[in-house]
């Protein structure tokens, strides 16, 4: 289920994407020859009106083929009709908003989910003057070596605390401890649901000395935070989408450069980053939290495919308007066989990078 579920983000985001290059290159006059999701060999295509539409068995990304990319396709055919819808015969501005116009489309959509997300309620952690029925204790970390070590792992919802006849009226933070300091080191009984809903029981002994500060107070050992899921109208919706698209976009742009300046300094820990496999694990933990986590967690996804395609490297879109940029300053055309090879290596680096990724992955997983 869980790669059934990254195949579909996978899609949705490459469709994104690509139907930005698709709508562009078709509102400024250019020929698409085909539409694809995927990479060959073919499973299925159909035609409509002059563009190809095809679903490709290789479901690692997408293309949109606009005839006239290669400049040598345009001087074989010789006297084409189309010849004036060449991507190469267009003006410039129009190539580079054909080429922005993917990652730009990632974006939108990013936003377009924050907002979805935030209308349906977003869980936000909120202090104990405001905690109202609809309120959740949550449990945020785990002291190495507490009681609760491996009884109450991080991110379990805690439903109930009992000693003996007696529970607890009130969750929250403070009361939570003070009722675990009165155990006196007797039993408790927690019950708590994990990440995908599921109920436990465990029964934990409180212990002093388990808190620095409070060396006479009885504790398990957790840190604890109460969460509220606060739903937002349409239009501050809109603006909070707005921000947290700009801040997100901005921490991706920061780590991105400091992995980079990293990797030139042999200082870079690669063991942060993930290839598709750890991802397939990413989408499957935050569907397993709910559907609002697999919304963000795709929209971070894209916010990610935005900022990585516009980088300068060739075979990605930041790569081809570097072309057009120099096209553009020199007054001349790149030759297409050049522009060829530059992007055939651009794109072994980019494999290369994946499977590097990949391999990362699988070392995790031993």
């Amino acid at each position: 289920m869980t790669i059934l579920i990254f195949l579909a983000v996978l899609f949705v985001l490459i469709l994104v994407h690509e139907w930005g290059h698709y709508i562009v290159a078709k509102l400024t006059g250019m020929r698409v020859d085909e539409f694809a999701i995927g990479f060959p060999p073919r499973l299925l295509s159909w035609k409509k009106g002059e563009t190809v539409y095809s679903l490709n068995a290789l479901p690692i990304g997408g293309f949109v083929r606009i005839y006239g990319e290669d400049a040598t396709q345009v001087t074989k055919d010789g006297g084409s009709p189309d010849k004036d819808r060449a991507f190469s015969a267009r003006p410039k501005w129009a190539q580079a908003l054909v080429l922005i116009a993917g990652v730009t489309m990632n974006w939108i959509f990013a936003w377009f989910l924050l907002v979805i997300i935030i209308m349906m309620g977003v869980p936000t952690c909120i202090t104990e003057d405001k905690a109202t029925e609809n309120s959740v204790l949550y449990v945020d970390s785990v002291i190495a070596g507490s009681p609760a070590e491996n009884a109450l792992p991080p991110q379990s919802k805690i439903i109930s605390v009992s000693r003996g006849d007696e529970k607890l009226a009130q969750l929250l933070p403070s009361t939570f401890s003070d009722f675990v300091a009165g155990s006196k080191e007797e039993p408790l009984l927690i019950v708590y649901a994990d990440k995908t809903g599921q109920e436990h029981a465990v029964p934990i002994v409180p212990k002093v000395g388990v808190i620095e500060s409070s060396p006479d107070r009885a504790a398990l050992g957790v840190s604890l935070s109460l969460v509220e899921t606060i739903k937002q109208p349409f239009v501050p919706a809109l603006k909070e989408a707005t921000i947290q698209t700009y801040t997100i976009t901005k921490a991706i742009v920061t780590g991105l450069y400091g992995l980079m300046a990293g990797a030139l300094a042999g200082t870079a820990d690669f063991s942060q980053v993930s290839g598709p496999i750890g991802i397939v694990g990413y989408v499957g933990d935050a569907a397993a939290v709910g559907f609002t986590s697999l919304l963000f967690f795709t929209a971070i996804i894209s916010m990610n495919l935005a900022v990585i395609n516009l980088l300068p490297i060739p075979a990605l879109d930041g790569g081809r308007l570097i072309f057009v940029a120099i096209e553009t300053i020199t007054r001349r055309e790149i030759p297409p066989v050049w522009a060829g090879r530059v992007n055939l290596v651009g794109f072994a680096l980019l494999l290369l990078l994946m499977i590097a990724a990949t391999t990362n992955d699988v070392m995790k997983l031993w």
